[in-house]
């Protein structure tokens, strides 16, 4: 069960670009990293193709970032908070913030 997802607003706990908030725009589970919107940003340098009519140059672009170093972003109290995981007497299993003890959303319905 992952504790940050696609879509999610996080906040950059360690690394240059600490102290920042961004979405998660994609998640590697297999190397455990996601990509934020704005964090990370590295300059790639793309080489032109005139034939297809692909400009070269530098772009900026985001690079992955290590999920240990991002916290969900809780709204309620404006600030990162823990993620925890409860499953509810229906057996639903919800995502909730530690810190305000709100839930994030329903994850997925457990058992048979």
């Amino acid at each position: 069960m992952n504790r940050i997802k696609k879509g999610d607003e996080v906040y950059v706990i360690a690394g240059r670009d600490k102290g920042k908030r961004g979405k998660v725009s994609k998640i590697e589970l297999a190397e455990k990293r996601a990509y934020v919107k704005g964090i990370n940003m590295v300059t790639k340098h793309k080489r032109g193709n005139p034939q297809q009519g692909i400009e070269g140059g530098r772009i900026q672009q985001e690079a992955s970032i290590d999920l240990s170093n991002l916290m969900l972003w809780d709204p309620v109290a404006k600030a990162p908070s823990r993620v925890g995981i409860r499953v509810l007497e229906d057996g639903k299993k919800v995502r909730y913030y530690k810190k305000s003890n709100e839930v994030v959303d329903i994850v997925e319905k457990t058992g048979s």
